[in-house]
C-alpha cells in the first residue's frame, strides 16, 4: 500500500477497533439486562398468578415471549410490553450528561443500548385495533459499564436517574418491572371528548376486522401536565 493508503487503512482498524467492538460489547451488556429483565417478570408474573387465585382466578396474568428482543405481560385490561433495540445510540451534544466529569473523563461511556416500555390496552391487541394508541412509559440506557438510568413516568423517571453512579443490578430490573406494572394498571381509560367520537364514516362501521374503527387509548385527546 501507499503511505497515505496505509494511514487510512490504520484509520479504519482504529475505527473498528475502537468503535465497533465498543458497540458490541454495548450491545452484549443490554442483551444481558433483557434477559434478567425477562427473568423477573417471569417471577412477578408467576407470584402473580398464585395471588390472585385466592381472590379472582378470572383475571388474566400471562407472561409470553415474542422473540429474542421482545416480551409481553397481560395483566387484566393491559399489556406491558418490553422491547430490546438492536443499535447503540449515542447522547446528544445538548444532554446536560455532557456536563458530567463520567463523560467528559471518556466520551465512550455516552454510548447506551436502550430498552423500551411500552403500555398497550390488551383488547387492542386482541382484536387487531391497528388504530388504538399505545404509550411509551419508560426506557432503560444501559452503557459499556453497565451503567444506566430510566426516563420514563412518574417513580420511572424519579429513582433510577443516577447515571454516573448506578449500575444494573437484579433488584434494580425488578423494581422497573414492577414501577411499570403499577403504572400502567393505574394510567385509566378516560371517555375521549364527544367531538371526537360524534362522527364515524360507513367504513368504520362496516369494517370487518372489528366491527366499527374507532381509536381508542388511555388518553386520547387529553393532556395532562406530566406528560410535557
Amino acid at each position: 500500500m501507499e503511505k497515505k493508503d496505509q494511514s487510512d487503512f490504520e484509520k479504519i482498524v482504529n475505527t473498528v477497533k475502537n468503535k465497533a467492538s465498543l458497540k458490541q460489547r454495548i450491545y452484549r451488556n443490554t442483551l444481558e439486562a433483557f434477559q434478567q429483565f425477562k427473568e423477573n417478570s417471569k417471577h412477578v408474573v408467576e407470584n402473580l398468578v398464585k395471588e390472585a387465585a385466592s381472590f379472582d382466578d378470572g383475571v388474566n396474568i400471562i407472561y409470553q415471549e415474542k422473540g429474542h428482543f421482545e416480551f409481553q405481560l397481560k395483566i387484566g385490561g393491559d399489556v406491558i410490553l418490553f422491547h430490546m433495540h438492536t443499535n447503540v445510540f449515542d447522547f446528544d451534544k445538548s444532554n446536560p450528561l455532557w456536563k458530567t466529569s463520567y463523560l467528559k473523563d471518556d466520551p465512550s461511556r455516552s454510548y447506551c443500548g436502550i430498552i423500551n416500555i411500552y403500555n398497550f390496552l390488551a383488547d387492542s391487541l386482541k382484536y387487531n385495533r391497528y388504530d388504538d394508541s399505545g404509550y411509551l412509559i419508560g426506557r432503560v440506557f444501559i452503557n459499556k459499564e453497565d451503567h444506566f438510568f430510566v426516563e420514563g413516568k412518574r417513580q420511572l423517571n424519579f429513582i433510577h436517574n443516577d447515571f454516573v453512579s448506578q449500575q444494573m443490578n437484579e433488584k434494580d430490573v425488578l423494581h422497573i418491572v414492577q414501577q411499570a406494572i403499577l403504572y400502567s394498571m393505574d394510567f385509566d381509560l378516560f371517555t375521549p371528548p364527544y367531538q371526537h367520537v360524534q362522527e364515524i364514516s360507513v367504513g368504520q362501521l362496516l369494517n370487518e376486522a372489528s366491527g366499527m374503527r374507532l381509536k381508542t387509548g388511555k388518553r386520547v385527546g387529553f393532556k395532562f401536565s406530566f406528560e410535557d
